[in-house]
């Protein structure tokens, strides 16, 4: 990596010096190598991130879907009117808080996970060809402390980002 030196006339930061450039870099690399798999079956990059998350647990509010993603609520309702159209979810009122919106998998949706999931795991093995499982570990420890770093300044990530999965909530 190069080292740039501040307040030198000339100087830049590099894109590969750049660790959110990188990172998405990462993620775009993830989304395209992912997508040519599940394009097959008709699901999309962005449809794949909710589909993700609701196979993880459905019944849930739209707003506790967006929280879950780090998304705004305006994006969350725009993503799932167009998996409604594709009858991927449903989503219904809370007969217990008639604010809420509660959204379910269809069945076509559940039944498309066995046939997806695997593709995580194919994705997260081409990314790391070539990593021992220690480093694969670090990676992720370090991936995981930046997100967590940067919840603490971006209320939009809060406790979204703070790696729950790993129980550090």
């Amino acid at each position: 990596m190069s080292k740039a030196q501040p307040g030198r006339k000339g100087d830049y930061w590099a894109f590969e010096d750049s660790l959110g450039y990188l990172a998405r870099l990462i993620f775009r690399s993830f989304s395209q190598v992912r997508e040519t798999r599940t394009l097959d079956h008709g699901i999309s990059a962005g449809q794949w991130t909710f589909l993700r998350q609701l196979w993880r647990g459905d019944g849930i509010s739209q707003h506790e879907l967006s929280r879950r993603l780090a998304m705004r609520d305006a994006t969350t309702a725009v993503a799932l009117r167009g998996l409604e159209e594709a009858s991927l979810v449903r989503r219904c009122v809370n007969p217990r808080d008639r604010r809420e919106t509660l959204v379910f998998l269809t069945p076509h949706a559940r039944r498309l996970r066995g046939l997806l999931f695997p593709v995580t795991e194919e994705v997260q093995s081409l990314a790391t060809r070539g990593f021992s499982d220690e480093e694969a570990a670090t990676l992720r420890d370090l991936m995981q402390r930046m997100i967590a770093n940067l919840a603490r300044e971006d209320p939009d990530i809060g406790e979204a980002g703070r790696c729950r999965w790993r129980g550090l909530r």
